[in-house]
């Protein structure tokens, strides 16, 4: 029978090696393990890439016996090339997969496994250009799979050998299981055996076909969360009566649709799809998770009440899908076709996409496969377009029971072709962060549903950052925890209560690394998350969501961390999803509230200092505030290595200045050539960036300022103080000087009188 032995442990490591040759600065570690655990979210964009060595010493008389021997690796970021005793026998490409390599004729008594893994720059295997950090390292469980010479297959692109393919059929489920077994003699039996939860015997048969059909009499249904039940196919090769390999599969019977005015429906029933994206890294651990850092993020994302997941932008490891199917939630699983289309790396998409149908094919959450993400942002070309065609069109040769869709950037146009491949559409939109204004999201969607009322269309990504910042004003790009409360509030409002939309993914959940990035304050990561990159802290969006997606009673008092206030008068937010919340203030009731939206608002006389309780029946939360006479600076942001910051800037009455939005700056003719000439300049940073390599260096996003109105759309809403700091993902730098002779010629710019007043 087989057997399978884990490997991690006592592996000698040396990082910036070339072939197979050991530093002398190597080390001992253990799996999961990635080299980029620190300098990957650090900031800077400096983080380690290129090639580093693992070995390790295996031992024949230490191993299970077995005919053949296969090494099972679950990811090795990004690529990798495997040796035995010095001779190569595999390069994989794709750093989030699993693959397999025989190392049977390879392995003498005592043999030195080799892998030499690197995530050097290039141009043909994906991601080469996001706005994450691509962690390196042996980062998921090595496994050495001891298998008879006759066993269910291990060589189709890292595969399990076992395919269930459940149909409902009224009360009852017709189960197809097709096996993949490689060295089969005639004679040898496939014995197939269905067992339901408990682990009753629910269908069996026995035969020497590698495909079998069973029915489940009284089927009981996969109903996301509210019931994820789950049964399990399994397979044995007989050979004279006695089993000589065995798989297992857990599989859900459910059915499915998503229509363009109903949206997502699960087994006959709407079943609105509102939930989050998911990177899978962590502060001090970047991607070498282990089992109890997968169940946290489950844990949380099961609190927040969401009932989908993006899981975003690779595939993730299987126990996490495990996690997904057991807990009821609806997955969107993807490739890191990403950002940029590269001609060189069309048959990397194809094994990526093959190994992701092919290893998650069994997995009862998900429902949706991922083209790509913003491939767009420079425009579709052929090249582009055919791509997409042959991974939709493989993707419905593999598994004809699921959906294709993509996630376009907001610049992509409406009309392009590229939006007509996928059965599905979703966007990533970030009116009110990225530029524009929150309010501009829901009625871009009743664009596109009239334009294009049978495409179902989804939100893919939207948020905004926040860190430990705190205002009582707050306002877009302030990276404040109460802008990204608003920011969520309006959001939820806006989409949950438009039915078309098949499905909306806030992103994030959690904070994530992006070493290039220079935000907010803390260099190196995406602050968009509900949750903090360590997972400690969860910010008040977090239970706005709660609010409105999860039946757990609770009620949140709001705006904790912000104690010290200057104002008279002070707004209180509460979340609940309790019909009723009073507030009481020192110990007296203020009064009671409903609120339909969950969104309970209250005036507080900000007096001395106060204890603040909210209370919905027998739930409590409490915080306070204290009445100071300046603004305590703790709560502003100061970028730590910036320039300047806004609170430096010279900003008379009635002139522009870095602090105003470019959108206002060019609503004067004024404005319309500062803009002109500032767009020269920057066009100039640019391409003296490329010519010194920043293309390959920028692990952020990239900008054509004629890319059309989308993006001027978008760019509309930043203060030019903002998007000048931006661009520093971009590896485009002003200095101090240029930003105040800029400063200076804007403040010679007379505001129009309509913006005088604001």
């Amino acid at each position: 029978m087989r057997n399978i032995v884990e490997l991690n442990e006592g592996w000698l490591f040396s990082k910036g090696v070339t072939g197979t040759s050991h530093s002398e600065t190597t080390e001992t570690v253990n799996l999961p393990h990635t080299w980029n655990a620190q300098d990957g979210h650090d900031g800077g964009n400096d983080y380690f890439r290129g090639s580093c060595l693992y070995t390790k010493t295996l031992k024949k008389s230490e191993l299970p016996e077995a005919d053949r021997y296969y090494i099972e690796i679950r990811g090795a970021n990004s690529s990798a090339d495997l040796y035995v005793d010095g001779k190569q026998l595999c390069h994989h490409d794709g750093g989030y997969s699993t693959w397999r390599v025989d190392l049977t004729d390879a392995l003498g008594e005592e043999s030195e496994v080799e892998i030499v893994v690197d995530n050097s720059p290039n141009d043909r295997v994906y991601p080469q250009m996001a706005d994450f950090t691509f962690y390196g390292g042996l980062y998921r469980n090595v496994y050495l799979v001891c298998v008879a010479d006759t066993h269910f297959d291990l060589d189709y692109y890292g595969a399990p050998g076992i395919k269930v393919t459940p149909t409902v059929k009224g009360e009852d489920a017709e189960v197809e299981v097709e096996l993949f077994v490689t060295g089969k003699q005639d004679g040898d039996e496939i014995e197939v055996t269905l067992t339901d939860a408990e682990g009753g015997c629910v269908a069996s048969v026995k035969g020497e076909d590698t495909k079998a059909t069973l029915k489940i009499e009284n089927v009981h249904l996969w109903q996301g969360r509210p019931d994820p039940y789950l049964y399990t196919a399994e397979a044995k090769i007989l050979r004279g009566g006695e089993a000589i390999d065995a798989v297992k599969a857990e599989f859900g019977c459910r059915y499915f649709e998503v229509d363009p005015e109903r949206g997502f429906i699960l087994n006959g029933k709407e079943y609105p799809l509102r939930g989050v994206s998911r990177h899978q890294d962590r502060l001090g651990i970047g991607n070498a998770l282990l089992p109890c850092h997968h169940e946290e993020d489950i844990e949380l994302i099961m609190e927040v009440g969401a009932t989908t997941i993006r899981l975003a932008h690779y595939q993730h490891d299987q126990y996490f899908y495990d996690l997904c199917d057991r807990n009821g939630l609806v997955i969107w699983a993807e490739i890191p076709y990403i950002s940029k289309h590269m001609p060189a790396g069309r048959e990397n998409t194809i094994s990526q996409m093959k190994e992701l149908v092919a290893q998650n094919y069994n997995h009862a959450s998900i429902f949706f496969w991922g083209l790509s993400n913003e491939i767009s942002i420079g425009g579709s070309d052929e090249d582009l377009l055919e791509n997409h065609r042959i991974l939709n069109d493989l993707v419905h040769e593999m598994d004809k029971t699921r959906l294709t869709t993509i996630a376009a950037v907001s610049m992509c146009k409406l009309t392009d072709p590229y939006l007509q491949i996928p059965d599905l559409v979703s966007y990533n939109h970030y009116f009110g962060w990225y530029g524009g204004d929150t309010s501009m999201n829901g009625p871009w969607f009743d664009k596109f549903h009239e334009t294009f009322p049978n495409i179902p269309i989804g939100v893919s990504e939207y948020g905004c950052e926040a860190l430990d910042w705190h205002t009582s004003n707050p306002k877009q790009g302030d990276y404040t925890e109460e802008y990204q409360a608003y920011y969520h509030e309006e959001l939820i409002k806006q989409l949950f209560s438009r039915k078309y939309i098949w499905a909306t993914h806030v992103w994030n959940m959690f904070y994530f690394g992006a070493d290039a990035r220079a935000e907010g304050g803390e260099n190196g990561q995406n602050h968009k998350g509900l949750v903090t990159m360590d997972r400690s802290y969860k910010k008040d969006s977090f239970y706005a969501y709660k609010a409105w997606l999860s039946d757990e009673p609770f009620v949140h008092l709001s705006g904790k961390r912000y104690v010290d206030r200057v104002e008279d008068v002070t707004k209180v937010t509460v979340y609940s999803n309790q019909p009723e919340v009073e507030l009481f203030v020192n110990g007296e009731s203020i009064g009671k509230k409903t609120a339909p939206d969950h969104f309970f608002y209250f005036e507080v006389k900000n007096e001395g200092e106060s204890v603040i309780v909210a209370k919905a029946g027998e739930l409590t939360d409490e915080g306070r505030i204290r009445k100071v006479e300046e603004m305590n600076m703790d709560y502003v942001l100061v970028e730590k290595g910036a320039v300047l910051n806004w609170f430096d800037i010279n900003a008379p009455g009635g002139r522009f200045s870095l602090n105003d939005k470019l959108g206002d700056i060019m609503s004067c003719l004024g404005g319309k050539l500062w803009f002109l000439k500032f767009g020269l300049t920057l066009k100039k940073k640019m391409n003296a960036g490329k010519k010194g390599g920043s293309e390959k260096k920028s692990g952020g996003f990239d900008v054509d300022l004629k890319s059309g109105g989308g993006l001027m759309e978008m760019m509309g809403g930043f203060t030019v103080l903002r998007l000048t700091s931006m661009m520093g993902m971009m590896n485009v730098s002003f200095t101090k000087e240029e930003l105040l002779k800029m400063n200076k010629q804007l403040n010679r710019i007379r505001k129009p009188k309509k913006l005088r007043n604001k």
